[in-house]
């Protein structure tokens, strides 16, 4: 019984980790200056720019390229949901592996269907998060071909258009952050199919790195105003 107390504990500590650091860096002081926020502020930038010219076809080309990227996650998040499913179906034959190593390892059969749905969850999650982003860059590639001509750029409209485009444009931009982060998190998950306590290390270990990337990247100090 105690196990599973260490269980809950890990599990909650896991849980907590990610609301916190997603609060912080989306809600907080703190988080308007990480690297995302600090991308928000050059999304701005480019619609003005590019409302400064006529010719456009490379805009959209970028665009169709970071809507690429967000179909490849929402992409690997189904087959991600494929492979737990597997595991879940494998739960006998995951157990027998488990069982047969120096170490006992292996959790009840219970746990273990737990354990995998958990997994499945985060990466439904992830999925959810990439296709609505995906479906954001749509509708921002949509508002770039209605951008007014540059012979318009000084009109109250322009700059309507222009904060309707890049507040959308951000918002695509954080779903897209919100799969990747349960992504990262989804490899701290793993841990917990070796023992709570190397889901602890695990959970802590991809907040560290995620922070970095954030706050103390060679990226982020490049994009320093």
């Amino acid at each position: 019984m105690a196990r599973y107390w260490i269980d809950i504990f890990a599990v909650g500590f896991f849980i907590v980790e990610w609301s916190v650091y997603a609060m912080t860096l989306e809600h907080t002081s703190y988080g308007r200056n990480s690297l995302s926020a600090r991308m928000n502020v050059y999304r701005e930038v480019w619609i003005r720019r590019m409302l400064e010219r006529d010719a456009r076809m490379v805009d959209m080309q970028i665009m169709a390229s970071l809507q690429n990227g967000t179909a490849f996650f929402a992409s690997t998040s189904l087959l991600a949901i494929g492979g737990g499913l597997a595991l879940l179906r494998a739960t006998n034959e995951a157990l027998a592996v488990l069982g047969a190593l120096p170490v006992d390892l292996s959790p009840s059969p219970a746990l273990w269907e737990i354990k995998c749905v958990g997994l499945i969850l985060i990466f439904v999650y992830a999925f959810f998060k990439f296709a609505w982003s995906y479906r954001l860059f749509n509708y921002v590639a949509i508002l770039l071909g209605g951008m007014p001509p540059a012979t318009q750029r000084d009109t109250p409209q322009a700059e309507a258009h222009v904060m309707r485009t890049t507040k959308l444009f951000e918002s695509a931009g954080r779903h897209f952050n919100r799969g990747q982060r349960a992504f990262f998190f989804a490899l701290g998950y793993l841990g917990w199919f070796v023992s709570p306590w190397i889901l602890l290390v695990t959970t802590a270990a991809v907040v560290i790195v995620t922070w970095r990337r954030q706050f103390a990247s060679n990226a982020w100090q490049a994009m320093e105003p």
